[in-house]
């Protein structure tokens, strides 16, 4: 495991192929490559990043790489990885990959450890187990690391969490948080990939099926777009006031999840909390149920819960577990509860991850460049960054917007003129 770790280096032409493919989509990381490789900003930095290894994910690798870093990559969830473009990070890029598509527990920790055997300066994190597991397991590298950069809401409440504990040991920058972030991935990205996933796992028809969606933040606004969108007959369950109410106010039926849990034909939980669905919510469920979930962590659904409860459990299709409860009822179980948009489909769209990864490598610059004068909290993506990636975006799509005038710049800023 020095080098890397993999499935099969043989398969790396087809990751190629594909890699090319969705840099098609990427125009506005290709520009920012195309900038790394004249100015060099991360030379003589070491880089650990993990993330899910998709075609995505590797336009962003070549991009850290053209700038001059040392960068290592591992898998951020088990059943994310795409093996053919691991072998061909390793093989074409030379950027050591440790990551195999559905790799057993202790495999993804070993990964994540040789990761860190990098000697990171920087750490680049989508659900921030590479942070925790550096500040619980390797005290001793701390001081080496200058900052890091985190992708998703799970991996911000984590690090939030530690900053307000005292436990976090250098400055993140929370990419999730960029509004060409969280806008454009977590709602359209989120909304397309999960119905994507769910289809491909289960070939079922959505249209006039109880959809319930656990949560309301910007992943499930996303799906519960495009699940109405399918024909789906939206349920929302909340926490929050504000949330629900938008919900209630975009026309979708709010209620208890344990109101919604015997009506129910679909459920996708999106919120980075745990036990979201929990025992006395499949007690209710209906049979033929089918559950799933887009949050990070395999931890929304209670399945150690559901384990208990069944008298029999079977593979009936590919990411497909049917549950048998004593009473003959069926509960099916998508992607072993992890993300089902990787692990039964591709994620993101290519054109979406664009302005994410973006994101990712103008945080890690900015990173690099004022990590001395950063406090070790939790930081927001500067808004200059952001505008400018929207700035970007709307360029490559050839879209134009308006410009103020010096008449309307100075009414913007002037108090003295009214009505």
């Amino acid at each position: 495991m020095d080098k890397y770790d993999i499935k099969n280096i043989d398969l790396a032409e087809g990751g190629r192929r594909r890699i090319e493919w969705a840099e098609r989509e990427m125009p506005v990381l290709r520009s920012i490559r195309e900038r790394f490789e004249r100015e060099r900003p991360f030379e003589g930095i070491r880089m650990s990043a993990c993330l899910h290894v998709t075609t995505e994910t590797a336009n962003l690798m070549r991009t850290l790489q053209a700038g001059g870093a040392d960068v290592v990559l591992t898998a951020s969830n088990p059943l994310s990885t795409q093996d053919d473009v691991a072998a061909c990070l390793v093989s074409q890029y030379e950027i050591p990959v440790f990551a195999i598509k559905g790799e057993d527990n202790i495999t993804y920790y070993k990964h994540i450890a040789a990761a860190l055997d990098h000697k990171p300066h920087l750490t680049m994190d989508d659900g921030a187990d590479l942070v925790s597991t550096l500040h619980k397991e390797r005290q001793d590298q701390l001081a080496d690391v200058i900052g890091g950069t985190e992708e998703t809401t799970t991996g911000v409440i984590r690090l939030r969490a530690m900053a307000a504990d005292g436990a976090l040991k250098f400055p993140v920058v929370a990419v999730n948080d960029a509004m060409t972030k969280h806008f454009f991935d977590n709602r359209y990205g989120t909304g397309q990939s999960t119905i994507d996933g769910i289809i491909r796992a289960t070939n079922i028809l959505l249209a006039g099926k109880n959809f319930v969606v656990g949560g309301y933040g910007w992943c499930a606004r996303g799906l519960a777009m495009r699940a109405r969108g399918m024909g789906s007959n939206v349920i929302v369950t909340e926490v929050d006031p504000m949330k629900a109410l938008e919900a209630v106010m975009d026309g979708f039926r709010v209620m208890p999840m344990m109101e919604a849990a015997p009506i129910g034909d679909i459920f996708v939980t999106l919120t980075g909390d745990i036990n979201v669905l929990d025992k006395h919510h499949f007690e209710a469920m209906k049979d033929g149920a089918i559950v799933a979930n887009s949050g990070h962590f395999n931890v929304e659904i209670n399945i150690p819960a559901l384990e208990e409860m069944a008298v029999g459990k079977r593979l009936v299709r590919p990411f497909v577990e049917a549950y048998e409860l004593p009473d003959g009822r069926i509960i099916h179980i998508l992607g072993e509860g992890r993300l089902i948009n990787l692990a039964a489909a591709e994620g993101h769209p290519a054109s979406v991850m664009d302005m994410s990864f973006a994101n990712q490598a103008l945080s890690a610059e900015y990173m690099v460049k004022n990590a001395k004068t950063l406090e070790k909290k939790v930081y927001g993506v500067p808004e200059d960054i952001d505008r400018e990636i929207a700035r970007l975006k709307l360029e490559t799509m050839k879209v134009s917007i308006d410009t103020l005038t010096e008449e309307q710049v100075k009414y913007l800023n002037s108090w003295q003129e009214g009505t």
